[in-house]
């Protein structure tokens, strides 16, 4: 099956997860400028990846317009995030993202990643530390626990993760 892997990332992590879903599955790996200058008709799946900030999935909608063109496609999404994969909101927060056409028709992952404050831009590095400090602010063990997570840059991603993914690109 030949695949192309789009990626768009911030920090690296949404990268290192497409080098290496791309690389498991012998796809092409391009960021979202690159494939926006191909022409994509060739492959037979198409698996986009974004990074997650305030419960959205970053250049998804770039996706979701072009995934019109791709019915005869097996389309992919993944996300990746700074939340552990055991996140019960995960599964909420991924799904808020598409409607039910486009759920039925695109599977969906979460990878997680982790922060990289030295690499951030500045407007999301200064929204990571406000929330970082509603998060303090707060009084249960849950919250303190994240803020104090949240407060540095930290890595959690993993190859395990593109094991579904892959797992879903070999499927007939």
């Amino acid at each position: 099956m030949k695949t192309a892997v789009i990626y768009t990332s911030q920090t690296g992590f949404t990268k290192q997860y497409a080098e290496w879903i791309s690389e498991e599955v012998q796809g092409d790996c391009m960021t979202v400028a690159e494939a926006e200058k191909k022409d994509l008709s060739g492959y037979d799946a198409i698996v986009f990846g974004g990074w997650c900030f305030a419960g959205s999935i970053k250049k998804l909608d770039w996706f979701k317009k072009k995934a019109v063109q791709w019915a005869d496609k097996k389309k992919v999404v993944y996300a990746v995030g700074a939340s552990p994969l055991e996140n019960p909101e995960l599964q909420e927060g991924l799904r808020k993202n598409f409607t039910d056409e486009e759920w039925a028709q695109i599977s969906v992952f979460y990878c997680p990643g982790g922060l990289c404050y030295e690499k951030m831009s500045g407007v999301s590095r200064v929204m990571m530390k406000m929330f970082v400090r509603m998060l303090a602010k707060n009084k249960s063990e849950k919250e303190q626990a994240m803020a104090k997570m949240l407060s540095k840059s930290y890595d959690i991603s993993d190859r395990k993760y593109i094991a579904p993914i892959v797992e879903c690109l070999k499927a007939e």
